[in-house]
């Protein structure tokens, strides 16, 4: 009887098979019941809500996605989530471990503790300290030293304020103008050389404040605002040999309490000590570069007093005649400071003039540079030949200018060689003590001074470092090749013996170790730091005291050993136990080439800061030929 659908379409019974009659009544009737109501709304319109309920079933709930408008961008709330999410995890994951590490203090490498060299190297800078004259700063760091000589050079008229400042020379309250000089070129050549080690020590700014009041007082010894000037102060204090009259030599005591009369010796001919200023002021100017008005005036008043050196009618050497120096600081010559101050100019200025007068062959032949003499092999206040030649030795090894001034400078780093050559013992120069101090004797001195042998030591090493930094092994003596360690070796061998590596165990440096000259020859150490003034005679007590100095001066180099490494540790002998500005200088820059605890090596260029590029000039035409 419904055969057919009467929606249309055939009328199939899924599971026919599996279905049982009850179940296929069911379905039928309710098959039957839907086509009722189909039929229905087909002739009566719309379902009430609850046939459309029965029929249809629930409504599918269909979700809309929700958006963020984020302003310029509209995107899916979801995505927006998840991309929260994921800078969530990267921020916990990566960057917040980064974070923590940066913010957590770093463990570093405990830096391995300083060399001998340097340990003594602070040390040998605080004896300047010890040797201001004037009004000491706060920060000095020598509490027995007080201000002194503040009256020095006042009844001058042409000196605003006098010649206050400055560096007493030795055990004496002398203030030698010539030896000062040297010692602020030395200082000065050390710092240009090893800057970056003089900082890594913490030095730097300690040694430019010595080389600073050195400096300044230098420049009140003459007119430094003139371009020309017709005198020079040469000296403050001293006295005459074997006097009674009180005076610094006859006197001891502190230069805090000096209550005698302080002559200031003046010259109007002095091409050394002018000579000798010149390069102190070159060499400073280079050292406060950064500095810019104080190394104008430093490098004007180099070249004021290199021209009052080089006025024809002043040639002759500042101590000649005179009773207050020629004892003490007599200068044997002047062409060798010609030499030296006009290669610390050229390296100032960077004028041509100079290193022409450095390298014209008249100034070596009149100093005798070339006759290879041992006594002129030896750095002093006093020769300077083989510091200029080594100076200038640099310039052709790093900068190579060629002609005109090529066959000049080979002949100087050639002397230089030979100079070298002659600082080791194999060669027999020189002669040596058995415990391996060489005996770099001057003026037929009878036992050896330690100023000369750390003035050859730093030579030696500061030569070995020009060849190590231009990739050169060594040099040539004779048919023998040296390599650079050989020199090194010589440097280090000759301080080591100074400070303690000798028969004595003896350090011949104040306060370096346990063991070294107690009673040093010098007024200030050997008088008690106390309340109490002694009169020029009443301090003889103290200087023939056989008890050890009550002060101790830091840092000091004494004269050092005899022949036989023999020392005696007697004040009123200053042939061992006197130290000297000039003997400290040298110690200093030798210390610091050899110490390894500010790096290796040198400054190649600072030097050379204020020369031109230099363009060599093509040499003249040959003769014409002849037949």
């Amino acid at each position: 009887m419904y055969a057919s659908n009467p929606w249309g379409g055939p009328m199939e019974i899924v599971n026919g098979g599996d279905t049982t009659e009850d179940e296929r009544s069911r379905n039928l009737t309710t098959e039957w019941d839907r086509a009722s109501v189909m039929h229905q709304y087909q002739h009566h319109g719309a379902l009430d809500e609850t046939q459309q309920s029965w029929l249809l079933g629930p409504p599918e709930e269909k979700k809309k996605k929700k958006y963020v408008d984020l302003g310029c961008v509209v995107c899916s709330r979801k995505l927006l989530k998840w991309t929260m999410w994921l800078f969530a995890l990267a921020f916990l994951v990566i960057a917040l471990p980064v974070i923590i590490a940066k913010t957590i203090p770093k463990h570093k490498p405990h830096e391995p503790p300083p060399d001998e060299y340097t340990a003594v190297l602070h040390k040998a800078l605080m004896f300047f300290n010890a040797q201001k004259s004037g009004r000491l700063p706060s920060n000095n760091g020598v509490s027995w030293r007080g201000n002194s000589g503040l009256q020095d050079g006042s009844a001058l008229t042409d000196v605003k304020g006098g010649l206050v400042g400055g560096y007493y020379d030795s055990g004496e309250n002398v203030k030698y103008h010539f030896p000062m000089s040297f010692a602020m070129t030395m200082l000065s050549w050390s710092v240009i050389e090893y800057e970056a080690k003089y900082r890594a020590i913490g030095e730097y700014d300690h040694v430019r404040d010595l080389i600073k009041w050195g400096t300044d007082y230098l420049l009140l010894t003459f007119n430094n605002t003139a371009t020309k000037v017709e005198k020079i102060y040469s000296q403050v204090g001293g006295g005459l040999v074997n006097s009674t009259t009180p005076d610094d030599n006859y006197c001891w005591e502190r230069p805090e309490d000096m209550d005698y009369a302080r002559p200031v010796q003046s010259t109007y001919s002095g091409p050394d000590l002018a000579g000798e200023m010149a390069a102190a002021f070159a060499a400073a100017s280079i050292v406060f570069r950064d500095n810019i008005a104080y190394s104008a005036k430093l490098v004007k008043g180099a070249a004021t007093v290199f021209a009052f050196a080089r006025d024809f009618a002043k040639r002759t050497t500042y101590s000649k005649g005179n009773p207050y120096i020629e004892y003490y600081y007599n200068s044997t010559g002047y062409y060798d400071e010609y030499m030296w101050g006009s290669a610390w100019l050229y390296y100032a200025t960077g004028n041509t003039s100079y290193i022409s007068l450095a390298t014209n062959p008249g100034i070596p032949k009149n100093a005798k540079a070339f006759l290879m003499t041992p006594k002129l092999s030896v750095l002093s206040w006093d020769n300077k030949l083989p510091a200029a030649m080594l100076l200038l030795t640099r310039l052709r090894i790093f900068l190579n200018p060629g002609y005109p001034y090529e066959d000049m400078l080979q002949m100087y780093q050639n002397v230089t060689g030979l100079t070298m050559c002659s600082y080791l013992q194999n060669f027999h120069v020189f002669n040596w003590t058995q415990a391996g101090l060489i005996e770099l004797n001057v003026n037929g001195q009878a036992n050896p001074d330690l100023q000369y042998v750390v003035n050859a030591a730093f030579l030696a090493s500061l030569y070995a470092d020009y060849l190590n930094a231009s990739a050169i092994p060594g040099w040539n003596c004779g048919p023998t090749f040296i390599s650079t360690d050989v020199l090194r070796q010589f440097a280090t061998s000759q301080i080591d013996y100074i400070l303690g590596s000798n028969p004595l165990n003896m350090s011949y440096v104040v306060g370096n170790g346990k063991n070294y000259p107690k009673r040093v020859h010098h007024r200030a150490a050997s008088i008690p730091h106390d309340k109490n003034k002694y009169s020029c005679t009443g301090g003889w007590k103290w200087r023939d005291s056989a008890n050890p100095n009550p002060n101790t001066i830091t840092g000091a180099m004494v004269g050092g050993p005899d022949h036989s490494d023999k020392f005696k540790d007697l004040r009123n002998n200053y042939t061992y136990t006197e130290p000297t500005m000039a003997g400290n200088a040298g110690l200093v820059a030798a210390l610091v080439s050899l110490t390894s605890s500010g790096g290796y090596g040198i400054d190649k260029n600072t030097i050379f800061s204020a020369v031109p590029p230099l363009y060599p000039v093509t040499p003249p035409p040959p003769p014409p030929w002849k037949p």
